[in-house]
């Protein structure tokens, strides 16, 4: 073997693989930017679909990019009808029915912190839920817990053991608004 030639290790390499996007019926896209940003500080490296993403669409590319983590964002306030139906998508293809999947931004249009619609997106399939109006903490922490070292690695069927589950606990995120300042 040659010197110069680069040495090549075995180590996988840190971090996870993630995939954000909206949902069909929503445009925005500064949403998007902010996450990607975040999550690729945090040392991940992420699949950003970009805004107006069709169900099947969505699908294909997750089942295609085999993601650790799928985060759904909504500014239109129609995330939470549009969550359901996608989380039902998302859960119905094997591959992808124990992906852990977040959602989060603004999900409806009658304000943030709706317990009974938080509930009903956790009960859908969703691991996370993180409404618009709050500190972006609670999101790292979900995803720090994701990322931990080999003690809280993923099982080969991609479901956690359930004395290390995940929280289930409402959880919110903040929305970048139009000109970039997150609310």
């Amino acid at each position: 073997m040659n010197q110069l030639e680069p040495q090549r290790g075995k180590a996988e390499p840190a971090g996870l693989d993630v995939v954000v996007t909206t949902m069909s019926s929503d445009s925005h896209t500064w949403n998007l930017v902010f996450l990607q940003l975040l999550l690729e500080e945090l040392g991940h490296r992420v699949t950003n679909l970009g805004a107006c993403v069709p169900d099947e669409l969505l699908v294909s590319e997750c089942r295609r990019i085999e993601p650790d983590l799928i985060v759904l964002s909504s500014v239109n306030g129609h995330g939470y009808h549009d969550g359901l139906r996608v989380i039902q998508a998302l859960r119905a293809c094997p591959e992808l029915a124990a992906t852990p999947t977040v959602i989060g931004g603004k999900l409806g249009i009658a304000g943030s912190g709706d317990p009974d619609r938080q509930r009903s997106l956790l009960a859908a399939g969703y691991d996370g839920v993180f409404e618009e109006g709050r500190s972006v903490a609670d999101f790292h922490s979900f995803v720090g817990a994701l990322a931990a070292p080999a003690d809280r690695m993923l099982t080969a069927d991609r479901v956690l053991p359930a004395d290390r589950a995940l929280p289930t606990a409402a959880r919110t995120l903040p929305t970048a608004t139009a000109s970039g300042v997150l609310r």
